[in-house]
């Protein structure tokens, strides 16, 4: 069984995060974004509505894992 690697067009772009820090080490996914310059955008509204908590922008380099080809295939 052949899987492809190929993430399709529109999950390509999505790839910055805007992200809130949570106490231990957990974190929560609030915006995805296509430009850097959006998220940073975002960022500084948010940060202004909610001054206490800590953002983070960040670049989603992961790989999909379902579609990475499984190391038993072929057994």
């Amino acid at each position: 069984m052949e899987t492809n690697l190929i993430m399709p067009y529109k999950q390509r772009l999505n790839r910055w995060l805007v992200v809130r820090l949570l106490p231990n080490m957990q974190r929560i996914t609030v915006a995805h974004f296509f430009k850097h310059s959006d998220a940073d955008g975002y960022l500084r509204i948010i940060r202004q509505l909610i001054p206490k908590a800590e953002f983070v922008i960040v670049f989603n380099a992961d790989i999909n894992l379902e579609t990475a080809p499984s190391s038993s295939e072929g057994s």
